[in-house]
């Protein structure tokens, strides 16, 4: 029996990625401490991609409107965790997506810069739908983000990385994987609707949301989110979020592969073979079918197309 033609055949491409699930104080140094321990874990089971949650260094202070928390942000350049974990990721040889909250002349973004392996910053992503409701009052913080979604490089994938809210939107994990993605990252704060609101508790949704978006991309995603109650300082009876972790990780299919419990640390890992990804993308044709000419109303807010 002959041998099939070289280009039918394609060697593995395995890459084990990582999601950690942490609670968050207002001791960064501890915040810090804790995301390290776990990121060292992730690694030594063999993780070379490490997702952290949204805003590790601080409670999710979003949950009231204080001017005072503006005093958060740092530069890129000044941030404790991106200088911290741009040693970490050096050493270990690993890919480090770190949230931050940025300050950048004038504006304040929700920001997150990617590590390669060698701990060097590949660039920043600015969160690009900022939400505003009880207990997410992002809009007193945060500009929307003006770099456009964006893909990296990264010593083992080229990745996309979106920040919580924009995971909700369709359009952020299509573009990335019209970008390229071979895997989609989302680092996440979200828990039960505070006070006043009615009892919500979305972990279902939000993972389902996810699970989709993996699977009308057939792209592998990891989300990491933060669990436990946080309270406002300024109403700190009445005003609180509890974060429901529930972080996980999912195949190109959209089925979850590993799932962390509402409470409790966690390292989440799975590994992906990324040219059996890509086949599988070529063999759904989803991108070969698209039509993008019929696509006007997306790009307008009212759903008519620009003229």
């Amino acid at each position: 029996m002959s041998k099939p033609p070289e280009h039918f055949r394609r060697a593995p491409r395995p890459v084990s990625v990582a999601a950690i699930q942490m609670a968050c104080s207002w001791d960064a140094d501890a915040n810090i401490a804790k995301a390290e321990r776990l990121v060292r874990e992730a690694a030594a089971r063999g993780a070379q991609i490490i997702l952290l949650p949204e805003l590790f260094e601080t409670p999710y202070f979003c949950v009231e409107q204080d001017v005072r928390h503006l005093n958060l942000a740092r530069s890129v350049a000044d941030n404790r965790a991106v200088r911290h974990f741009s040693t970490v990721a050096r050493e270990l040889g690993v890919v480090l997506p770190i949230s931050f909250f940025e300050h950048a002349g004038p504006a304040y973004f929700n920001s997150i810069a990617i590590i390669d392996a060698d701990g060097t910053n590949l660039g920043i992503y600015r969160k690009s739908h900022i939400p505003n409701g009880p207990g997410y009052q992002e809009k007193s913080y945060f500009s929307p983000g003006d770099t456009g979604f964006k893909v990296w490089n990264t010593r083992f994938a080229r990745i996309g990385v979106g920040i919580c809210w924009d995971q909700w939107f369709p359009e952020t994990s299509r573009a990335m994987a019209l970008l390229g993605a071979e895997i989609l990252f989302f680092p996440t704060a979200i828990g039960t609707e505070p006070p006043p609101a009615l009892p919500v508790n979305s972990r279902e949704h939000w993972q389902r949301t996810q699970q989709g978006q993996a699977a009308a991309n057939l792209t592998p995603l990891v989300a990491s989110n933060r669990y436990g109650l946080e309270r406002s300082i300024q109403d700190p009876e009445g005003l609180y979020i509890r974060f429901y972790g529930s972080s996980f990780i999912a195949d190109p299919m959209g089925a979850k592969v590993a799932e962390a419990q509402e409470e409790g640390d966690a390292v989440l890992t799975a590994t992906f073979d990324l040219d059996a990804t890509a086949q599988m993308r070529d063999n759904w044709f989803v991108f070969r079918d698209r039509r993008p000419d019929l696509y006007g109303a997306l790009v307008s807010l009212d759903g008519r197309p620009k003229q």
